[in-house]
C-alpha cells in the first residue's frame, strides 16, 4: 500500500524574523541545505512516493525551490491556503481530498528529527481500524518544560496527573479525525483531544534527536549540534 505524506510548510515563522520575511520556515537552512530538503530525502529514502505540501507564506519561494518533487524521487502536489494560512487543522483539513481514504503522515516542515520515517510508514500501513492517531512525543525541551500529551504504554493517556511529553510534529492521521471539522482555519490540537478522550490515539517515544526550529538561537543551536556530530 502507497502511503501519502503532509508537509506542513505555511506558516510565517513570527519568532524567526528576520530570518522569515522573505522566506518560509522550512526554507532556512539547517546543516547546509533547507530544512523541508531534510524531510524530503528522508520520505523518498523510506519509500515514500507522493507527497503534499501546503502553501502560505512566501509559496512561491517553496514551489520554485521544490518543483514536482522529481530531484526527490517524489511526486509532489501543492494545496494552495494563501495568507493568512489555516493553521494545522484547517491546513491538514484543505488537504483531505488529496491525501486519500488511508492513513496518511503528517510532518510539521518546522521540526528536524532523526526519526526513521520508515517507523511512520509501517505505522500508517498497519494502523488499528480504531485508531485515529499515532503521535510521535519526544522529551521536553527546556522552552517546552510541561509537554503535551501523556503516555501510558503505547497509549496517549487522558489520565490526569501523568507526566506529559512533547508532541513533535511527526504523526499519523486517519482522515476521519477531520470528519465533523469545517473548512476554514483551525488547530489541529483540540481533534487530537477528543480522539484521546475516546481511547483512539497510539503514540511511541522518540528519544534521539529532535528540535522544533522556532527561534534563531534554537536554528543556531541545532546546526552546531549537527556540525559537531558531522551529520
Amino acid at each position: 500500500m502507497s502511503v501519502r505524506v503532509m508537509v506542513l510548510a505555511a506558516g510565517r515563522g513570527e519568532r524567526m524574523r528576520p530570518l522569515t520575511d522573505r522566506v518560509p520556515k522550512p526554507m532556512l537552512e539547517v546543516n547546509g541545505r533547507p530544512l523541508i530538503d531534510h524531510h524530503l530525502w528522508a520520505l523518498a529514502d523510506a519509500g515514500v512516493e507522493d507527497v503534499v505540501v501546503n502553501l502560505g507564506w512566501c509559496g512561491d519561494v517553496l514551489r520554485r525551490h521544490l518543483g514536482d518533487g522529481r530531484r526527490y524521487g517524489l511526486r509532489l502536489r501543492y494545496s494552495e491556503e494563501g495568507w493568512p494560512a489555516l493553521e494545522t487543522g484547517g491546513g491538514i483539513h484543505r488537504a483531505l481530498p488529496l491525501l486519500g481514504a488511508a492513513p496518511f503522515i503528517v510532518v510539521n516542515g518546522d521540526v528536524y528529527s532523526d526519526l526513521p520515517m520508515q517507523r511512520l510508514v509501517e505505522r500508517a500501513r498497519s494502523m488499528a481500524m480504531s485508531d485515529l492517531a499515532h503521535l510521535v512525543l519526544v522529551p521536553n525541551p527546556p522552552h517546552h518544560p510541561s509537554g503535551d500529551f501523556a503516555m501510558h504504554g503505547a497509549r496517549v493517556a487522558a489520565t490526569d496527573g501523568l507526566a506529559k511529553l512533547t508532541f513533535s510534529g511527526l504523526s499519523v492521521l486517519r482522515p476521519e479525525l477531520f470528519a465533523d471539522a469545517q473548512a476554514g482555519a483551525f488547530p489541529l490540537a483540540p481533534l487530537l483531544r477528543a480522539a484521546i478522550l475516546q481511547g483512539r490515539v497510539s503514540a511511541e517515544r522518540h528519544d534521539g534527536c529532535w528540535s522544533d526550529v522556532g527561534t534563531p538561537e534554537r536554528l543556531a543551536a541545532l546546526n552546531e549540534r549537527l556540525g559537531d556530530a558531522g551529520e
